[in-house]
């Protein structure tokens, strides 16, 4: 190919990648809908995105490491503080019934649907028991499942796609030396020991980047690098001995990074955030793109068979004997079963392997791929579209109305949040003097544990439940600093009261950030006009503010919480309802509470 295709191929994928990624953003459904149908579109119309021309044999590799960094990045994200108890017990059922029932079922009908050997079937089987980050993160970021199910399902996803990536290693070197012809089969052995060198490989990995984040003290952007080369190296070495050793060796470094003291790895990593988000878009664009239409007819009817029991049968009989006896509630149980959609991992094997198996001349190994591509597929656009309505059916969906944090115990503040309370709002506040916990817990409002600021401060910790922080606190410079150290541990924005003009704190004046209701509204105006009289009131949207009353916040007709800052502005809509600031010694009026 001429240097000019190849930069239009490049410009291409790139632009359907990032492209389906935001109009699924717009659309709000999971990116990985259009992501498959994008690529698969792209690959018929024309060679430009056929990432097997443009790259040719570089192009497995480059998918195999880029897994590993996904897997890492999923590997950082696995706190073992809370793979324990049920957690534990169901996360090991799934992978351990989910793999034997799922290849099984796979093996067991592969020759009558697709005609094929059982040898090809059982390469099927073992690719398709993966699931994976790369799709089950979206869709529970879409669904957005009570935590305990969240939990499983993120553990399940990211330590199924190694082991089933090694199972598909071991099955693939069998059919390749002819075990499957002389009697040997599955060689028990090989899977552990690509186990065994994942494991010694992550181990080592950790401590490569032990001795490069703390004994060398590399900053962030370093630090990121050797991330990223550690990742690449050892995943690269073990896949050169034995193939998809480097998903293991990938997800092993990233655990223990992430649950090892010393490292402090932050919550949030906005780089590998998005470098992961573009990797999954890249691939699922890519690899689509190898599918032709052609070699989807032939098994098409029968892989809508297959899905239909792999959906409807397989996985509900392993979430069923996954969770019997557990803590995990009956819709809890029920949801577990309606998730196993396949992945980027199942994709990537099926590319590498059926490609070496077609050029070995084994009959049927051309199925493998196409089989693969409509499974991930069905199961990703089934999945994708049914399972929010039915989250929220079974009453495992984590409430859509905003939780507030209210830091600070002055008398303005509690009266704000027994307004926010009044309109519909779950008010969880926090203080750190005696008496101002006194004065919130005698106001009835829900006082966070002693220890919440402390987590909060954690760059490993993450404050559930909480969608917006707002420091409120007397002391400027507090707000200041805690407005920059919670923004990793709280799912959503961090604001904080506006310090007054010319004040002579040592950094509130000079940091920057979200400050709350402009410059006419700062801390000492508002805790002067309290004193005067002036109290907070609520009331609909659909009633104009009273002269001399300021809007501060507008809770939404779906429970999210929009503030008033200084550099946005609010609309508020018909259904809203507004909270206002009324002025001091306002006659008739009545606080809100």
């Amino acid at each position: 190919m001429s240097t000019d295709q190849i930069l239009l191929g490049v410009g291409l994928t790139v632009a359907l990648a990032v492209g389906s990624q935001i109009l699924a953003g717009r659309l709000r459904i999971p990116a990985l809908i259009l992501l498959l149908p994008a690529g698969f579109t792209a690959g018929a119309l024309t060679d430009s995105v056929r990432p097997d021309i443009l790259l040719g044999p570089a192009f497995s590799p480059l998918v195999s490491l880029s897994v590993a960094l996904i897997l890492y990045d999923a590997g950082l994200g696995l706190d073992l503080r809370h793979l324990k108890g049920a957690t534990r017990t169901v996360v090991v059922r799934l992978i351990v019934l989910g793999v034997l029932l799922t290849a099984g079922s796979v093996m067991a009908l592969g020759p009558a649907l697709y005609g094929v050997p059982f040898a090809v079937a059982c390469m099927i089987g073992v690719i398709l028991v993966v699931s994976g980050p790369t799709v089950v993160a979206p869709l529970l970021e879409h669904v957005r499942p009570s935590g305990k199910v969240r939990r499983v399902l993120l553990w399940e996803g990211s330590l199924v796609d190694p082991v089933g990536g090694i199972l598909g290693a071991v099955v693939f070197h069998s059919v390749i030396s002819g075990g499957f012809r002389t009697g040997h089969g599955f060689r028990a052995a090989d899977f552990v020991a690509g186990i065994a060198l994942g494991t010694a490989a992550g181990v080592a990995g950790a401590a490569l980047l032990w001795f490069a984040l703390r004994r060398l003290g590399l900053g962030e952007t370093l630090g990121t690098l050797a991330q990223l080369a550690t990742v690449v190296a050892v995943a690269a070495g073990c896949d050169m001995v034995y193939d998809d050793t480097g998903l293991i060796a990938a997800v092993v470094t990233g655990l223990i990074v992430a649950n090892l003291p010393g490292f402090d790895m932050p919550a949030r990593r906005p780089f590998f955030e998005t470098l992961v988000q573009l990797i999954i878009g890249l691939l699922f664009v890519s690899i689509s793109a190898t599918v032709t239409p052609r070699s989807l007819v032939p098994v098409l009817l029968p892989t809508l068979a297959l899905v239909a029991v792999l959906v409807l049968v397989v996985r509900p009989l392993v979430a069923l004997l996954s969770t019997a006896g557990t803590e995990l509630k009956p819709p809890e149980r029920a949801f577990t079963g309606w998730m196993a959609p396949r992945g980027i991992v199942a994709a990537s094997t099926a590319t590498t392997f059926s490609a070496s198996l077609i050029a070995a001349g084994l009959p049927g190994a051309d199925k493998i791929l196409p089989v693969t591509f409509l499974v991930i597929v069905g199961t990703v656009v089934l999945y994708g579209l049914t399972a929010r309505p039915l989250a929220t059916g079974l009453g495992v969906v984590r409430p859509a109305r905003a939780r507030p944090l209210l830091v600070g115990g002055d008398p303005w503040v509690i009266d704000l949040a027994r307004s926010l309370r009044t309109a519909g709002l779950d008010v969880l506040m926090w203080a750190g003097l005696a008496h101002e916990r006194d004065r919130i817990t005698e106001a009835g409002i829900e006082l966070a544990a002693g220890e919440l600021m402390a987590a909060a401060t954690d760059p490993q910790a993450r404050l559930e439940g909480v969608t917006a922080a707002f420091l409120l606190t007397g002391d400027d410079d507090f707000n200041a600093l805690a407005s920059i150290v919670m923004r990793d541990s709280v799912d959503g924005p961090v604001y904080r009261i506006g310090p007054p003009p010319g004040g002579c704190g040592v950094v509130a004046p000079h940091t920057a950030g979200d400050t709350l209701f402009g410059a006419g509204l700062l801390r000492h105006t508002l805790v002067a006009r309290h004193g005067q009289g002036a109290r907070f009131h609520v009331r609909p949207a659909s009633e104009p503010p009273p002269p001399g009353y300021a809007t501060l916040f507008v809770v939404r007709r779906d429970g999210r919480l929009d503030p008033v800052t200084a550099a946005l502005p609010v609309t508020a809509e018909q259904g809203d309802t507004l909270i206002l600031l009324g002025p001091a010694s306002a006659p008739g009026a009545e606080p809100a509470g």
